[in-house]
């Protein structure tokens, strides 16, 4: 069988599944003025997730993420759970988002099979969280967050992006967030896309801005797992939790790119700042894995070593909930 290898050498295990792009929050670096619809809502039902999965379980991919949008608009959520964690080779279930029916429905998600969740959340202060997210969840968010590990959930992590507006006092309230919890709170430097431009300038922050605070403080790097995302964690004896970052504008950080995405529209994404894509909706319709599988090895020709960010070039993602971030 053959496995997912590009031209420079790297090994895909990893696939981010965008099952909408639907969202209910309108956060200030994403979608500020809120969902707007474009076109029929024609994102791939269960089956056809379920197909895409299977595709890429037998390419060798053991680790899976189903992301959005917010995943959880989706009333079937549950069922792309259980049939996702049913493939053979599938070792890590996944689900990014936002929090807002987490608390409703994280025990149906774990029922279902869910090994691993995330959890968007910008900041631990009640007014800013409400500012970034135009929502006023703080509290709902953090209680669903706590329900998941009560319910042992066996990986919970957090996101957060890295803001000029929420750093230094929002690095100590996560630290103390994490003394007692066992998650892991990564912070992911702000990505310029298409309709962020003027946000980026204002708003961007350095990633070394976070190591520099982590490292006077004690905390020291853990090594990464072969299945990682790109997040670079910290560690220090005091906590229960773990801080890290996800820094894009860092040198090298494509080299050691394990991950690949499919939309909620069924097209292949080599580079989540790249151009185009390659469209597997035809032959999930059909049913054709033999072709699917074909189809994937053969676009990895096209990937590129690295994205362009350093050049202001988004590629053509006008914002992160287009293709699942």
């Amino acid at each position: 069988m053959a496995r997912l290898i590009d031209g420079f050498g790297r090994r895909f295990h990893y696939l981010r599944l965008s099952i909408t792009e639907v969202c209910n929050f309108r956060c200030t670096y994403c979608l500020p003025d809120g969902y707007r619809k474009e076109g029929p809502l024609s994102f791939l039902d269960p089956q056809a997730c379920e197909r895409v999965v299977r595709a890429f379980a037998d390419l060798g991919v053991s680790k899976v993420r189903l992301t959005g949008g917010e995943p959880s608009v989706r009333r079937d959520l549950s069922e792309i759970i259980a049939r996702t964690a049913a493939v053979p080779g599938v070792d890590k279930v996944c689900v990014t988002t936002n929090g807002w029916n987490l608390d409703r429905q994280v025990t149906a998600w774990r029922d279902a099979g869910l090994t691993n969740l995330n959890v968007s959340i910008d900041s631990l202060d009640r007014e800013a969280f409400r500012r970034i997210t135009g929502h006023d969840r703080l509290a709902a968010v953090v209680g669903g967050l706590d329900r998941a590990l009560a319910r042992g959930v066996p990986s919970v992590k957090v996101n957060g992006v890295l803001l000029r507006d929420t750093t230094e006092t929002g690095f100590d309230a996560f630290a103390d967030f994490v003394r007692e919890r066992p998650v892991a709170v990564r912070f992911i430097e702000l990505m310029r896309t298409g309709d962020n431009a003027d946000y980026f300038a204002d708003q961007h922050v350095p990633g070394s801005t976070l190591t520099a605070w982590l490292e006077a403080r004690g905390w020291s790097r853990r090594e990464r797992a072969f299945d990682d995302g790109p997040a670079v964690e910290f560690a220090h004896p005091d906590h229960a939790g773990r801080i890290g970052l996800i820094a894009p504008y860092a040198p090298g950080f494509c080299d050691s790119c394990n991950r690949l995405r499919v939309t909620a529209r069924g097209q292949l994404r080599l580079c989540l700042f790249g151009e185009l894509g390659v469209d597997l909706r035809d032959l999930l319709e059909k049913d054709e894995p033999e072709a699917l599988r074909a189809r994937i090895v053969s676009a990895l020709a096209g990937k590129p070593a690295g994205h362009r960010l350093h050049e202001a070039n988004s590629g053509d993602t006008r914002q992160l909930a287009q293709y699942g971030g």
